[in-house]
This record gives C-alpha cells, structure tokens and sequence, in this order.
C-alpha cells in the first residue's frame, strides 16, 4: 500500500486516479504544520512506499509567513522522510524550480548550485536537504508551471479571464516548462516503484514539461486550443510586480529522468486533456 500526504492538491487528485488502492490523507488526518503527526502516521500505516503531495505553496504569502512555510515545507518533510527510513521504505517528495535564482538561460541540472530568491523556494529548499539526509530511499521531484483541471492554476485562469476580457498582458520573460499533475502523479508512482526495486536509485530528478515557453506563449496556447479570441501582449516581469520575486529562468534539465524510463511530458498534450475535462476544447 502506497501512503499519499495529500487530498484535495491537484498532484494529489491525479494521484486518486491511478492509485486508487492508495490511502490519502488529509489535513485533518495529517496536518503538515505537525511533522511529528505526520511521522507517527507513517507509523501507524505501515505502508510500502509514501509520497508527499502535500505542501505550504502560497508562495507570495511565504513571504510574510515563512515560520509556517517552514515547518510546513521543511520540518514535515524531513519528519516524514525519517519515519520511512526506519522502515526501510521510499519517500517520494515534491519540490520545486524555485530551489533556484532563475539566472542564465540554460537548464538547470540536478546537481546545479541552489540559491532560491525568496522563502518559498528556501523552505522547499530545507526540505530537500532533510529528505536527502534521511537515509530512507527517496527521490526529490523538483517540477514547474504544475497545471490541471483542479484548484487555483495559470490555465483555469487564463480561461476564467477570457470570459470578460479580449486582450491580456501576459509576462513574457519567464521561461519554463509547464507540467501536467497528471504526468506528475504518474511519475511519482514510477518512481516508487522503482525504488522499492533499486533503492539505489535515491537523488534528485527534474521533471518538467515540455517544450519551455514563457507564461505570454504559454497563454497563447491555452487560447488558440480552447477557441478563445484573446490577444496576449507580452510584457516584462518589472511590469506585474509580486511579493515574492520569481525566478526568470525556470528550465530543467530532466536527463535523469531514464534512470526510471521517464521522459518529459508534452504539456501541450495534457493542456487538451486538461481542457476537455474542463468542457473548454473549441
């Protein structure tokens, strides 16, 4: 039996999907801001495999709640992390892109210096350090631009936002991969797999979509195969000022991904799937 922290997150849902032997928990049976709850869960449940689709993502609002990112992000993962090590079992954990500044313009690999911009990506940040320092067989996910029919996402309100307006100003000088939950949902479930069979396999792993696009042409896309009369505008990052900083370059390298015989996503794929589950194809 595989153990979700997760319930109502898109990764999570998705997870519902293809893992429907799986038991998820919710905040109200795990709360993430109680990692020695979350330990004893693992405990109790004496699964074979967990993986973390939980986590604090307001990434604006870490900004001026950074103690509970934190603990949320940082100490819950690493209290989870030990309590499937003293199982012996694997710990599939999500991370993010934001683990990185965002400079350049090339992918970052797996083993690239980190240096988040703000609290978010520094709590994600802890969080990876104390999985990776564990000991239980483990595999850090950093993904991106995660989208799908569920919750708050860039494509439901790209759609929301085409219901009144004809022109949008879309940021065009961030550059990255979108990646569908559901792919994610699938490749955490391999990479669990895979653990429980070559636990040597434990590290980092990109896996984002494919190809990288800024937000401005990513929009496009979500307008030109919904049907949507929109005209983007492409504007720069100083011109949609946020409380967090977020990073330019968001691209990842994700040849690592065959150690698992994964490959990167085509989001424009699961952007039509995504859109005919939301009853907005053209």
């Amino acid at each position: 039996m595989i153990l979700v922290f997760g319930k109502t997150g898109q990764v999570a849902l998705e997870l519902q999907s293809i893992l429907p032997e799986a038991r998820f928990l919710s905040r109200a049976e795990a709360d993430l801001a109680d990692p020695e709850a979350c330990a004893a869960a693992i405990a109790d449940a004496r699964p074979d495999a967990v993986i973390n689709a939980a986590a604090y993502t307001a990434v604006d609002k870490a900004e001026d709640d950074e103690v509970t990112a934190q603990i949320i992000n940082g100490e819950a993962p690493g209290a989870m992390a030990r309590a499937a090590a003293a199982r012996g079992i694997p710990f599939i954990h999500i991370s993010t892109d934001y683990v990185f500044d965002g400079s350049g313009d090339t992918a970052f690999a797996t083993d690239a210096p980190t240096a988040p911009i703000g609290a978010y990506g520094r709590t994600k940040l802890a969080g990876e350090e104390a999985v990776a320092a564990s000991g239980a067989p483990h595999a850090i996910m950093r993904t991106s631009w995660v989208f799908s029919a569920h919750g708050g996402n860039f494509v439901k309100t790209m759609l929301r936002l085409s219901e009144t307006r004809d022109t949008l100003n879309v940021v065009g000088d961030q550059i990255g991969g979108p990646t569908p939950a559901r792919a994610i949902a699938a490749a955490c479930k391999a990479m669990a797999e895979g653990l429980v069979a070559a636990p040597e396999k434990s590290g980092i792993y990109h896996f984002s979509g494919a190809p990288d696009v800024s937000w401005a042409d990513f929009a496009r896309a979500i307008f030109r195969r919904a049907g949507r009369n929109v005209t983007v505008n492409d504007i720069p990052t100083a011109e949609y000022p946020t409380p967090a900083k977020r990073p330019l370059n968001s691209r990842l390298d994700c040849a690592s991904l065959a150690a698992f015989g994964l490959e990167r996503p085509d989001w424009q794929a699961g952007l039509d799937d995504v859109l005919k589950e939301l009853g907005a194809t053209s």
